[in-house]
């Protein structure tokens, strides 16, 4: 049994999410999650909502409430809308935890005592009308690189350059609106990344199997330009981890709080040490996951995120955990591999939590079950490239592949049954050339798809599964037991019984993709088996002569034309 420790980017607490953010990282890391379970392997998957910084402090601003309460909320909100698209968490935590204020205090000062932090006056926006120093989220204006007009001043979101509020063009308050800024002078706490960047360097270069995309980006941000620079890892603002240790501030440092994008990672350890707080056990629990010095030599740890959040998962926090690592002493894991997404888009634009363009995750559940959105936004990620969400692509996919392949088959084998046999597997026949084959098949299909699995190709492990659903239709149809019935039961029954067994295999196959559709098999089977096939032949023998089942309610209902045209009229304009 294999170890796996599993985090997705952590979403940021300012609203719900939009279906980009959820393929381009809870999505897949889900699936990679329950696959592993399947298998019978240990896992920890974990999120947290990431609370901290100007995206909390203008989202609660703009709700009027206090941004404690509205973090508190919106934590409950996302938690509830991750469950009804069945993201199997371990723990979903809070960056606002004492477990995160405690860890990330720990961190910045064991680099602060390995010299590897520093304290840098800097030159900082200032907004006369807002009364207080901006940091960068806080600012907006037009990107130096790509021209968007809406860039932020830690980074754009359109082309992913990282930037300095000085940076940007046109630059102007994203609280007021404001353009009366001064640059003036603030002192900060800067990590020193550039005395690291040898050991990063060395540690990029060793993870040959990383994705294109992930190696690519880090490589990008390591050595373009200038080269990996120093980071601030403190901000002015009032809602954060504050930049102290033992409940005294760092010195100089008085008011401020450590930079979102410093503490936010921390967050992914942190959230294992709540989940142990949850469930009522030691910190050894938590730590045999995260410290090489207490048992996690054997852990293979995963990211899931999309490619704006590479450089920081690459760079910054591997420095956080390099750097505390020189210390001795405890041992930080670091991660094995980084699966990164590219964008999923939106009818010709982009989503846009900010901009509240595109589907978000409570619109999606409110007119389809989850198992809808989990298949095609699987089947359809953006892995190699940029996707796009059309209402007339997810219409065609839903119907065709689980309708027509997947719901058809479990409706056709299971009525017929009923109809000639009676709602139990029929006992009478044995399997010829045309069972073996099928047989045969399926094992190496199985095998395409383990592998794709375990190689994290989401599509690829969509496609194959799909190709698994079709050959139980094509033998189905080419089999044709209604018409064998009418001359040879005998040979019928044993073709309704292999057609019976595929159902409990495909529910124990599918179960990653489409978690609720495949429990509905399985209750429809009356069995709770879900052992996964090593050995095809004995899974398909899994359901024996006599088991009684019950011939299960339409798995999936089509998409009519009339409820594609209502959808895609709603969801044309921005979300307010």
């Amino acid at each position: 049994m294999a170890r796996h420790l599993i985090t997705s980017a952590i979403p940021y607490i300012n609203g719900i999410k939009h279906l980009g953010n959820l393929v381009g990282s809870q999505l897949p890391a889900d699936l990679f999650a329950r696959y592993q379970r399947a298998r019978g392997h240990e896992v920890m998957f974990i999120c947290a909502t990431d609370e901290h910084g100007t995206p909390a402090e203008l989202a609660a601003a703009k709700a009027g409430k206090p941004v404690a309460e509205y973090c508190a909320e919106m934590h409950d909100i996302q938690a509830t809308i991750a469950k009804g698209f069945r993201l199997s968490f371990d723990h979903f935590g809070r960056s606002s935890s004492a477990r995160n204020h405690a860890l990330t205090q720990y961190f910045a000062r064991t680099l602060g005592e390995q010299g590897l932090v520093a304290e840098v006056t800097e030159k900082q926006v200032y907004s006369v009308d807002d009364g207080r120093f901006l940091p960068d989220r806080y600012i907006e204006g037009t990107c130096p690189n790509c021209g968007y007009d809406r860039a932020r001043g830690d980074q754009c979101e359109n082309c992913t350059k990282q930037l300095d509020p000085t940076d940007l063009i046109n630059p102007r308050s994203a609280i007021s609106g404001s353009t009366r800024l001064e640059v003036r002078d603030t002192k900060h706490l800067y990590l020193r990344q550039r005395s690291l960047k040898g050991d990063l360097e060395s540690w990029i270069d060793s993870k040959s199997d990383w994705p294109i995309l992930t190696t690519s980006i880090a490589k990008k941000w390591l050595n373009d330009g200038e080269g990996l620079q120093d980071r601030g890892i403190t901000r002015d603002l009032h809602w954060g981890v504050p930049a102290q240790f033992d409940g005294a501030p760092w010195s100089g440092m008085e008011g401020k709080v450590f930079y979102v994008w410093f503490d936010a990672p921390i967050e992914y350890i942190a959230a294992t040490a709540e989940w142990a707080d949850a469930t009522g056990q030691a910190d050894d629990a938590w730590q045999r996951w995260w410290r090489t010095d207490k048992g996690a030599g054997d852990v293979t740890y995963t990211e899931f995120m999309g490619k704006d959040n590479v450089p920081f998962h690459t760079l910054s926090f591997p420095a956080t955990i390099l750097g505390a690592n020189r210390a001795g002493g405890a041992q930080w894991k670091l991660v094995d591999y980084i699966k990164s997404f590219n964008y999923l888009n939106y009818d010709g634009g982009q989503f846009s939590t900010s901009q509240g363009r595109g589907v978000f995750m409570d619109q999606a559940l409110s007119i389809l079950p989850a198992d809808y959105w989990r298949w095609w936004l699987l089947s359809h990620a953006p892995e190699s490239s940029d996707s796009e969400f059309t209402w007339e692509n997810f219409q065609a996919g839903v119907n065709k592949d689980l309708a027509d392949v997947l719901g058809n088959f479990v409706s056709r084998i299971t009525k017929f049954c009923r109809s000639k046999f009676g709602e139990e597997i029929p006992a009478a026949g044995s399997y010829g050339d045309q069972e073996r084959a099928l047989i045969a098949d399926l094992t190496t299909r199985i095998r395409a798809y383990e592998a794709a699995m375990e190689a994290m190709e989401v599509r690829k492990a969509a496609a194959e599964l799909r190709a698994i659903w079709v050959s139980g239709n094509e033998y189905l149809q080419s089999a044709a037991p209604w018409t064998v019935f009418k001359t040879d039961p005998d040979r019928a029954a044993a073709q309704t019984r292999l057609s019976l067994n595929l159902v409990r295999l495909y529910a124990v196959l599918s179960s990653p993709f489409i978690p609720d559709a495949s429990q509905k098999m399985l209750e429809g089977m009356r069995t709770e088996d879900q052992a996964w096939p090593d050995d095809v032949e004995a899974a398909l023998a899994a359901l024996p002569a006599g088991h009684a089942f019950t011939t299960p309610e339409v798995l999936f209902a089509k998409i009519t034309d009339e409820e594609r045209e209502e959808w895609q009229g709603r969801f044309s304009g921005i979300r307010t």
